[in-house]
């Protein structure tokens, strides 16, 4: 038996084999909430345009709540004979309601359908990944204010560069998820347009009101073009390249957490409850859920290049190649959002080694700059030759085993006369870190009044 959604044209069941590579309900399943939202706001629309009857629309009503409660409380059965979400649904309210049922798709495609619902779904994720951010941002500008004079090596190429402090550190990540939430503001901005009413390809002669339908599920408005109405996938591709970058900050995060809860380097500790032990080296404390969360980054990324693969060739308008889209983008959104929910416990997890980061920031001649600075400002010496002078008291310190600021005067002097012992004001970590004061900077009193900014407008967004 053929399937009877269009058993007029198919008199023979489909090879099994058919039925397996075309069915799509054992992932998009996951839009029942928005089929069954825009087939509420469709028989409405249908009814008050006069198409049916308000008794029909109100059958069609009670019974899609009545789906809904079902699929909610796990009583639903799902059909894979019947391939997807809508005729799933479809085909139990006909169950429920009768042949009243057959009313709802009245100037409506699957096209449009499975457009409106993912769509629908996709603003729904984004919603739903922004809090997750902003909570994120929260945990870093609280850590950040907490550290805002913690000092703690900076680094390039991985080699010690200038003293930062532990909060400049931490709200860098602040200022790369407002971009992040930026872009996902954006990427639902130009999603927020509805294509139900453009049905297959070319519209309807139904004297359909698509900006009732539109503003009943909150869209701005109806697409303008019922040929990109139900081809388009924009929307999916530029979420996942939103989340790809996002995944990509979370992952070069997670890269440093885990750097840095290695007992080589030492800057933080993480509790029980963001590792994991090893089962033969009883010592060992793992940081999964950083390494889980690096990962992840690839899938994210990879759902993104996999649906650039997709849509290159297609034609207008549907092609069944769309059904791709679906299956990358619910799995890349969902690692996502854990990515973002497991950073944000780590960083309230983590406790920094405050000593520890301390010797280190004046490990590796890290305020050479601060004294070529020094040299520039006090001897008014060019800063090229400023530097090749730090370079060589340097090479001194290095080769007497000292730190710059243990160098004795005199062994500066032997490189440069005029250096005084004002120079020692310059060379401790802590005075390199309080004299950058441009906006920016790492000084303390910057780090916390940026962190009481960023706080203070997440208050205000929450």
């Amino acid at each position: 038996m053929s399937n009877k959604m269009w058993g007029g044209r198919f008199g023979a069941k489909p090879d099994p084999i058919m039925e397996e590579i075309n069915a799509s309900i054992d992932f998009d399943r996951q839009l029942y909430r928005q089929d069954i939202a825009a087939s509420k706001a469709h028989a409405a629309m249908l009814a008050k345009t006069g198409i049916i009857t308000a008794k029909d629309a109100k059958r069609i009503v009670h019974g899609l709540d009545t789906i809904l409660s079902e699929i909610e409380a796990g009583k639903f059965v799902f059909k894979r004979a019947l391939e997807d979400i809508h005729m799933n649904v479809e085909s139990r309210l006909e169950e429920l309601i009768g042949p009243a049922a057959g009313r709802l798709h009245t100037a409506r495609s699957r096209n449009d359908q499975v457009a409106t619902d993912l769509r629908l779904w996709v603003r729904d994720r984004i919603d739903g990944i922004d809090a997750a951010l902003a909570a994120y941002q929260r945990a870093l500008a609280e850590k950040a204010l907490a550290h805002a004079a913690t000092v703690m090596p900076g680094f390039t190429h991985l080699q010690t560069a200038q003293p930062v402090t532990f909060g400049h550190h931490l709200l860098a990540y602040v200022e790369m998820a407002a971009r992040d939430r930026g872009r996902f503001a954006d990427a639902r901005a130009r999603l927020n347009e509805s294509p139900l009413g453009a049905a297959a390809l070319a519209g309807t002669s139904f004297p359909i009101d698509r900006a009732l339908t539109a503003a009943t599920l909150g869209f701005a408005r109806p697409m303008a073009n019922s040929l990109d109405a139900v081809a388009d996938r924009d929307f999916v591709l530029e979420t996942l390249a939103a989340g790809a970058i996002a995944a990509v900050h979370l992952s070069r995060f997670a890269a440093e957490i885990v750097l840095w809860s290695s007992p080589l380097v030492g800057f933080i500790g993480l509790s029980d409850r963001f590792t994991t032990g090893s089962s033969i080296m009883p010592q060992k404390r793992n940081p999964d859920a950083a390494e889980l969360v690096r990962a992840k980054a690839g899938r994210i990324v990879g759902a993104l290049t996999a649906l650039f693969a997709v849509m290159k060739g297609l034609p207008l308008a549907y092609q069944k190649d769309l059904q791709e889209d679906k299956e990358g983008v619910i799995d890349a959104l969902g690692a996502l959002k854990l990515s973002v929910d497991a950073m944000t416990g780590m960083v309230r997890d983590m406790e920094p080694d405050v000593a520890r980061m301390r010797h280190a920031a004046g490990e590796g001649y890290a305020t050479a700059t601060d004294l070529a600075d020094w040299l520039t400002r006090a001897l008014d010496l060019p800063f090229r030759e400023a530097h090749r002078v730090t370079g060589r008291i340097v090479a001194k310190a290095a080769a007497a085993g000292v730190a710059l600021d243990k160098l004795p005067l005199a062994a500066m002097k032997a490189v440069e006369p005029r250096i005084t012992k004002a120079v020692f004001d310059v060379l401790a970590v802590g005075e390199s870190v309080k004299s950058r004061t441009v906006y920016g900077g790492t000084a303390p009193k910057n780090v916390a009044a940026q962190a009481k900014r960023w706080l203070k407008r997440l208050q205000k967004g929450a």
